[in-house]
């Protein structure tokens, strides 16, 4: 298996999910069963089936956030200079509308572009990678092609 980038706050992250769904979510579903079963007839009974969904997703993610921390490849940005890699914040323009818009570059399990965090794997990223500033990039993207140029590269 190939190990999956991230950055320290995104792996802490997901370790904060995966601690808050085996202390507090898994232990209420257990109990939301009980009660439930409590109630008789298991076969028409709405809230039993709900809570055993609701556990069946629980238990779902438990094991997906397991895999993706034991494959975690933590890279701090913080011990990274020179052209865009992993983990750069780079602020570009776009030539035509003279938009800029400021991107990390993180691991797809982080990735929030409304945060401004970026998919390593997006079309965007792929094209930055190796980069310097005043470079002009062009992508082309599901909206059509798109020329930026690098602003600033920075790596905190």
């Amino acid at each position: 298996m190939d190990k999956i980038p991230m950055t320290p706050t995104g792996h802490a992250a997901l370790e904060t999910e995966l601690k808050q769904l085996k202390s507090v979510e898994r232990p209420a579903i257990i109990a939301a069963i009980a009660e439930a079963r409590e109630h008789g007839d298991l076969s028409e009974n709405a809230e039993y089936h709900s809570a055993r969904e609701k556990q069946s997703f629980i238990e779902g993610r438990i094991k997906e956030l397991e895999g993706v921390l034991s494959l975690a490849d933590v890279i701090n940005p913080a011990k990274l200079s020179g052209a865009i890699k992993f983990g750069a914040t780079v602020t570009l323009v776009d030539e035509d509308t003279d938009e800029e818009k400021t991107w990390q570059i993180v691991g797809e399990h982080e990735a929030n572009i409304e945060k401004g965090l970026l998919n390593i794997k997006s079309p965007i990223a792929r094209a930055l990678i190796g980069k310097e500033e005043g470079d002009s990039v062009e992508v082309r993207t599901p909206g059509g092609e798109k020329a930026y140029e690098v602003l600033t590269v920075a790596y905190v």
